[in-house]
């Protein structure tokens, strides 16, 4: 008789249940990691770094370019919808993978603004936008119901994952001891080019583009679709029957007429008003991440000096607590409502901000610990004294990420919870809308706050900067707790 399973047991066993699982999931993952890789390396952590110092834009042109860069992605993936249910997965992915490609090839060969904002930057805006979604779509067709809450899981980690890869990546080119330094220079065989450190960044985002798109072109099979029933393939033969073209067409036809319908009825719905304060709040927090990404690039090399290893201080650490915090979190807060969890997360996130609106002084004798000792000399790998900006920083990670970790995957669940059931997808849809605003603002903001609280010459104060970002982050927990019986509903189980 075989004994039972202990609770580490029984936890290991939930994964076991992919293992049936058609090779198309794994593929999805390992391009997935790719993608998030090259994202990460070559998009997200360098571009206002690239656009300042390679074109040659100030903080507040660049802060702008960023937000348009931003809100094309995001209005892209709000309507790409259509297109993915017309090309099917692998298609859609393939020109998504083209895209970045193209894009990425034009941003490391040239520095001409006239080429390289729009064939580059902005055309990698929409090939990112056309994976987002087909990334969820795949992970729901090549999973039955009994996997689906563990695929996700796993995506969610390998996002992360990939995100950490490209964090380590981004500091280690630009450390002045193991690669180029902040503004080096690389000369790229047998083309002869001479590549700023930011472009050589640009350039590995290339490199991991191509086996990720191979990876899809000649691994990944038309067709395939799990169920509850099982996996069953189309023919290609049946699926090429019709024009492709035609199809399309007519897809985004239908689609759009019956949307419009949807999305008329909508507006006389009182639930949708519910949803719209509730998402309107959370981009409070919200912009608190965009920041991370449009803003603390330049803040840290501004503070902490070339090479410093920001992204390991910063994103890269939040992406390896958020894959251990969150199944944690999960199983320890099941049985507590969605609602309550938001705002108790968002409002530990919010307020991690205020670790760098402190002066750094303040975290000088954590720094001469061994705590700060470890912190500066073991995970982020610098030598010598330990700036206290170092300590400050990674507090501020720690409590965002507990934060994060509370709130964030509670808040789809809520969300689909205020939504009138078989009208899921239409909300959701709506939900991009306000973090389009969101984003153009942080991204317009971002350079004006840097251009006067942080400027690359002259007098800074920083500290300014995050009590004024920490201040807006406290809308979400303090809107949620303000307006709480016009939105929270009942949520069933709890």
């Amino acid at each position: 008789m075989n004994p039972a399973p202990t609770r580490f047991g029984r936890f290991l066993q939930k994964f076991t249940v992919l293992r049936g699982s058609p090779r198309e999931l794994w593929i999805i993952y390992g391009a997935y990691i790719l993608e998030n890789l090259a994202y990460k390396v070559g998009a997200a952590s360098v571009l206002t770094l690239w656009l300042s110092s390679d074109l040659g834009f100030g903080d507040k042109s660049a802060g702008a370019m960023i937000a348009t860069w931003s809100a094309i992605m995001t209005l892209i993936t709000v309507f790409i919808g259509p297109l993915t249910d017309a090309l099917g997965v692998r298609r859609t992915f393939l020109l998504g993978f083209g895209v970045c490609l193209v894009a990425r090839i034009v941003m490391t060969l040239t520095a001409e603004r006239w080429l390289v904002l729009p064939f580059g930057l902005y055309l990698q805006a929409a090939g990112i936008a056309l994976m987002i979604p087909v990334m969820a779509a795949a992970m729901k067709k090549y999973s039955n119901t009994a996997q689906r809450s563990v695929a996700f899981s796993l995506y969610y980690a390998l996002m992360n994952l990939g995100f950490a890869a490209g964090d380590w990546l981004f500091d280690r080119v630009r450390s002045p001891l193991h690669g180029l330094g902040e503004h080096g220079h690389w000369t790229l065989p047998l083309a002869g080019l001479d590549l700023s450190t930011y472009r050589v960044l640009i350039l590995l985002g290339v490199v991991f583009t191509i086996p990720g798109m191979l990876l899809t072109w000649f691994c990944l099979r038309e067709g395939v679709e799990v169920t509850d029933a099982g996996t069953t393939i189309t023919p290609r033969e049946k699926m090429a029957a019709a024009n492709p073209l035609a199809a399309l067409v007519t897809t985004v036809r239908d689609t759009a007429v019956k949307t419009g319908k949807i999305f008329a009825s909508l507006w006389r719905q009182p639930a949708l008003y519910k949803f719209l304060l509730f998402v309107s709040l959370i981009v409070g927090v919200k912009m608190l991440f965009f920041h991370l990404s449009y803003t603390f690039p330049k803040y840290g090399v501004r503070e902490l000096g070339e090479g410093a290893p920001i992204a390991h201080a910063s994103s890269m650490l939040n992406s390896v607590l958020i894959v251990v915090l969150v199944p944690i979190c999960g199983v320890l807060t099941q049985k507590i409502t969605a609602y309550r969890m938001i705002v108790v997360g968002s409002f530990v996130s919010a307020l991690s901000a205020f670790f760098l609106a402190l002066p750094a002084h303040w975290f000088r004798p954590l720094a001469q610990s061994w705590f700060g000792n470890w912190i500066g000399h073991g995970w982020l790998g610098i030598s010598g004294e330990v700036n206290p900006l170092y300590l400050a920083i990674f507090l501020f990670m720690v409590m965002l990420s507990v934060g994060e970790a509370l709130w964030s995957p509670r808040l789809y669940e809520y969300a689909a919870t205020i939504a009138p059931k078989g009208q899921e997808a239409s909300y959701m849809a709506l939900s991009s809308l306000p973090l389009f605003g969101a984003k153009l603002v942080v991204g317009i903001t971002s350079g004006s706050m840097l251009a006067r609280y942080c400027p690359e010459t002259g007098v800074r104060h920083p500290e300014t900067m995050w009590l004024i970002i920490g201040g807006m982050a406290l809308v979400t927990p303090l809107g949620a707790i303000l307006f709480r019986k016009y939105i929270q509903v009942h949520e069933a189980g709890r």
